[in-house]
C-alpha cells in the first residue's frame, strides 16, 4: 500500500526526497513511522523515520487531517 501511494505522490509531482511514509492506529492514536518507503541511503538509513523534525512534521500533518 505504501509503495502504490508513493508512485501516485511521485507522478503527480512530488520529489522521492521530500515523500515519507507511515501508519496511524485510529484505535490509540498512535502515529508508526516505519515503511521500506522511508529507507534511503542518503537521507534515512532506517525504515522508520529518525530525524525528529520529520517526525513533528508528519504528526501535525496526520492531527490536522485525522485528529
Amino acid at each position: 500500500m505504501h509503495f502504490y501511494c508513493e508512485q501516485a505522490l511521485l507522478e503527480d509531482g512530488s520529489q522521492q526526497s521530500n515523500i515519507r511514509s507511515h501508519r496511524f492506529r485510529p484505535d490509540t492514536q498512535q502515529i508508526i513511522y516505519e515503511s521500506m518507503v522511508n529507507l534511503r541511503p542518503r537521507q534515512n538509513r532506517s525504515m522508520e523515520i529518525i530525524d525528529v523534525k520529520i517526525r513533528e512534521q508528519v504528526a501535525a500533518i496526520i492531527m490536522e487531517f485525522l485528529g
